[in-house]
């Protein structure tokens, strides 16, 4: 890490991913690439290997790929191993990761030399925000995709929260397998619906309080991005009845459906520009403006909670932008809170622009085919 990056951060809330070796990851046959601890470019046409590189460094803070395929399908093709191995300086220590997969076997995922038993464990403990084209699901897409942000935010900084999603969601999947097999004893159903009660209190108190948190950092964001002229709102509006209520009145339907209908795996996060759906109508530039702010409030919230400064990635976030919208984005992203960065896009002047406007040191590459060359290091 240079001295100067020393000097102007608070080193003991600064999280750097100094080096990433990858073997058969996708379409990376091999890469051994060493970081600027503030800014990294990948420069290349689509499907060239740049988001491949991200996913990488995404998969060793959430143990999955951010794509949500499954990891059998994140070997090379035509191999049978797979390694990622990260070198990071947190809270002033080293650090490794390494997760090696072997086709048919279960994946291992070490932290300084010791396997996780749990990888649940894990998650939270490098912090990370992405900001992708996949982002427009958040809005678009079913209020799955809402949720699983929701969940997967706030546990990184709420390892009960963790907990009680993952019992929530095994008694979820014993109610809907009872459910299907058309048993139809109440005292087993009162049983089980008992302890998901529990968990369902909790996840929903939690995710209301962390949008009302949100909230104003969101649109603060989105102001400064967007200007003053357009409002916008999130909004988590739980069912008012209490879940063993809901749940109770629910079973008859459940049964003839034959899954469960109620309940915190239902519930949706509601998004809006000027009070009005936001999936229904805004622009493309809204969209991503909203999205972006989004993703920065996140940043700002998992900075707050971990006291350290999460990894931010910037996927081709700059199309479907406007000139003005891409130039207040980069001066945010050039703010001394934020972190280590990485960033893809096809077009040079993007990161000629944001290197110049950060500063300091940096570095930059041409991906082409799962290969990685050094077209700038710049120690500032």
């Amino acid at each position: 890490m240079s001295r100067r990056y020393k000097k102007s951060c608070n080193f003991a809330l600064v999280m750097v991913l100094n080096e990433l070796s990858i073997l058969n990851f996708k379409n990376i046959a091999g890469a051994r690439l060493r970081f600027s601890p503030r800014i990294n470019g990948l420069l290349g046409l689509n499907g060239m290997g740049k988001s491949n590189l991200l996913d990488a460094i995404y998969y060793l803070s959430f143990c999955r790929s951010f794509s949500g395929v499954p990891d059998a399908m994140l070997l090379r093709r035509g191999e049978e191993q797979m390694m990622l191995r990260g070198n990071y300086t947190r809270r002033d220590a080293d650090e490794e990761l390494l997760v090696g997969m072997t086709s048919g076997r279960r994946k291992s995922f070490k932290r300084r030399g010791k396997e996780y038993q749990k990888l649940s464990a894990h998650i939270g403990s490098f912090p990370l925000v992405l900001i992708s084209p996949r982002d427009s699901d958040l809005i678009t897409g079913h209020s799955e995709e809402r949720r699983r942000w929701m969940d997967q935010v706030i546990s990184q900084s709420d390892a009960r929260y963790l907990d009680h999603l993952i019992r929530y969601n095994r008694g979820l999947e014993q109610r809907n397998r009872m459910l299907r097999d058309h048993i139809v004893d109440a005292v087993l159903y009162e049983s089980l619906e008992a302890g998901m009660a529990v968990s369902a209190a909790y996840i929903t108190e939690v995710r209301r309080r962390w949008v009302d948190r949100l909230q104003p950092i969101f649109t603060s964001y989105y102001h400064a991005v967007a200007g003053d002229q357009e409002s916008v709102a999130l909004r988590y509006n739980p069912p008012v009845d209490d879940f063993l209520r809901q749940i109770d009145s629910a079973r008859r339907r459940d049964e003839i459906v034959g899954h469960t209908t109620v309940g915190p795996h239902r519930d949706d996060l509601e998004m809006e520009v000027a009070g009005l759906p936001l999936r229904r109508v805004a622009s493309q530039g809204q969209c991503k403006t909203f999205t972006v702010a989004l993703r920065l409030a996140q940043y700002d919230f998992l900075h707050d909670a971990a006291q350290m400064k999460p990894l931010l990635l910037l996927d081709d976030i700059f199309d479907k932008l406007d000139a003005t919208r891409v130039e207040r984005i980069m001066e945010l992203a050039s703010r001394d809170h934020i972190g280590q960065i990485f960033v893809t896009d096809t077009n040079r002047d993007h990161l000629d622009q944001i290197m110049r406007r950060m500063g300091g040191d940096y570095r930059l590459w041409s991906v082409e085919g799962g290969v990685f060359t050094p077209i700038h290091d710049e120690e500032g």
